[in-house]
């Protein structure tokens, strides 16, 4: 059954971040309401906390099963012994006649049968990347990269190549990717902000640099996409409005595409950079 609670803080995130402390849940498991915003008065008086109502799933109670006081005080009645019936001997039957012997079936003995060979798995070749031409942007892109990736102490290799015209992937080779990701992709944002200020300001036109890592991108987007299904029908359940965390346009866009064809769901975002959120808002 779900249930509610009512906390405040400075902000609206301190508000939240106060709800999942109590409750020990995570983000994704609650839904936030707006109650009121944080104001500071003038000179600190009149001030009003932020103040929030965190709905979430609480476990049903287990039924209680109650015991008549008949049931409880009188004592189990003792099985009455069923009196043996006099055993009444049945006539010999003659035996039959014995049946022609069959042939012994052949049956194979376990040294006899051949085991199976293992089917052999189909090993994944590495993905191979063409090197980048001479003079290239490819070559551009990659030397950039390389060097900034040196300076942060990795060895990682980039692979650029043109997906279309205007538009050119890269991938980060090498171990320990994980670091060069980041926190729900900032480090990798921050990369491919760099590599596509960099980049574009040599060269005419405006061109746009996506950099991934481990398949980053189409994960996280799954990723998001689940999420967006899963708060949605969470809002449709109490008939009230959710706000995401803060999130980059890249994935509040994914959030919106998501739940755009949604009955009785509508989204937009509030707030400013980089704290602009998805709301997600039940429409009656």
């Amino acid at each position: 059954m779900e249930k509610t609670i009512i906390t405040t803080g400075k902000t609206i995130d301190e508000a939240i971040e106060n709800a999942l402390s109590q409750l020990g849940l995570d983000r994704d498991n609650v839904s936030v309401q707006v109650l009121a915003q944080a104001k500071s008065g003038f000179l600190g008086i009149g001030a009003t906390p932020a103040k929030v109502e965190v709905t979430y799933e609480a476990p049903d109670p287990a039924p209680k099963v109650a015991l008549s006081s008949a049931s409880r005080s009188k004592p189990k009645a003792k099985p009455v012994p069923k009196a043996e019936e006099p055993k009444v001997e049945a006539p010999k039957a003659e035996a039959p006649k014995a049946a022609p012997e069959a042939e012994p079936v052949k049956t194979e003995t376990p040294k006899e049968r051949k085991p199976k060979a293992p089917k052999a798995e189909t090993p994944v070749a590495p993905k191979e990347y063409a090197p980048a031409a001479p003079g290239s942007v490819e070559e551009k892109i990659e030397v950039f990269l390389k060097g900034l990736l040196e300076h942060m102490g990795s060895a990682a290799i980039p692979h650029a190549w043109a997906a279309d015209q205007n538009t050119y992937m890269v991938d980060l080779t090498g171990e320990d990717l994980g670091y060069l990701i980041g926190r729900r992709g900032d480090t990798l944002d921050a990369l491919q902000h760099l590599a596509n200020y960099t980049i574009n300001r040599g060269i005419d036109g405006h061109i746009r640099i996506n950099v991934d890592a481990e398949c980053y991108r189409q994960k996280r987007e799954d990723s998001l996409r689940r999420y967006a299904q899963k708060k949605a029908q969470q809002v449709l359940k109490a008939h009230r409005r959710t706000t995401l965390e803060p999130m980059n346009a890249y994935e509040r866009h994914v959030i919106h595409a998501t739940l755009q064809d949604t009955d009785r769901i509508t989204t937009y975002s509030v707030g400013t950079e980089p704290n602009r959120r998805v709301v997600i808002e039940y429409v009656r």
